[in-house]
């Protein structure tokens, strides 16, 4: 069976860090929603356990990429835990259009939709729960991508609610660089001490995000991107960057702005969505598959 899938977006549509733990990791409030626009992932189920990234990408050795950890994670698990003995193969290729580095969730969108999907394609019938927990080992937002629902985060992100935010319009630019996570949360001037708010007090609240004081401070392109934007509409960081985004109410506003942009801005025209893109195609060829 050969499937092609789709790997959405994300933005952190806010992001406040609240403190910091005694192990380092940081305590924070954000707001993940998802685009209609992302990577697509074809898979071949294979007749044997081998599994074959097809696609190679500059700078990532294939046995460190999400994609390949992701599939091998979920094989040991259908192996080892559920005593699987039938054929857990893939031949998986990548159609990657998402920058890396980005924040808007690459990565870890990548491997939940490795999971999701390979979860169908050998019919192991685990659930999204398990999944997810899977995709905890992977990266801290891999969680949210495999529950597929927009969702408030709290703890260091693992702490997810379910949540409904306005389905708007949004410019997505990127300044044509990457941004290390450890950089942005290492450095002394972050501010680690946003208040703890309910999640309706902070949808009433404006948006913002602490890590963009830094991006724009460490790097010249992000600072000209932000500045660039907020001419035309309401514009913030997005996780650690390095894409911006900037809000409009209609796709025609947005594509409006995005048609003046300079030559030095790389950027996309997506929609929020609430529920992901991948959740809602599982559901689409899961009826095929049972008619």
């Amino acid at each position: 069976m050969t499937l092609t899938w789709p790997s959405p977006a994300k933005l952190n549509l806010f992001l406040y860090i609240t403190g910091r733990r005694a192990d380092g990791y940081h305590e924070l409030q954000t707001l993940f929603q998802f685009l209609n626009y992302g990577d697509e992932i074809t898979i071949t189920t294979r007749a044997d356990d081998q599994i074959n990234l097809l696609t190679t990408m500059a700078g990532v050795e294939p046995e460190k990429n999400l994609i390949v950890k992701a599939a091998k994670l979920l094989q040991c698990y259908c192996r080892n835990v559920l005593n699987l003995s039938k054929p857990l193969g893939a031949d998986i290729h990548i159609n990657k259009i998402l920058p890396m580095g980005g924040g808007i969730g690459g990565g870890s969108s990548n491997a939940a939709t490795v999971l999701i999907a390979l979860n169908e394609h050998w019919a192991t019938a685990i659930s999204d729960e398990t999944l997810a927990e899977l995709g905890k080992k992977l990266g801290a937002d891999v969680p949210v991508f495999v529950r597929g629902h927009a969702a408030f985060a709290e703890g260091i992100g693992e702490i997810l609610t379910p949540a409904t935010p306005k389905e708007k319009w949004y410019l997505v630019a990127h300044p044509g660089i990457e941004i290390s996570t450890p950089m942005i949360f290492t450095d002394p001037q972050l501010n680690r001490n946003s208040p703890k708010r309910p999640l309706p007090a902070l949808l009433l609240a404006p948006y913002a995000n602490d890590c963009e004081p830094i991006a724009r401070k460490r790097f010249r392109e992000v600072e000209q991107l932000v500045s660039w934007l907020l001419e035309y509409a309401p514009s913030r960081l997005t996780g650690t960057g390095a894409c911006v985004f900037s809000e409009f109410e209609t796709q025609a506003d947005a594509l409006k702005v995005l048609n003046k942009a300079p030559s030095w801005v790389h950027g996309f025209v997506a929609q929020g969505v609430n529920e992901s893109p991948l959740h809602k195609f599982r559901a689409g060829i899961t009826r095929v598959l049972h008619q």
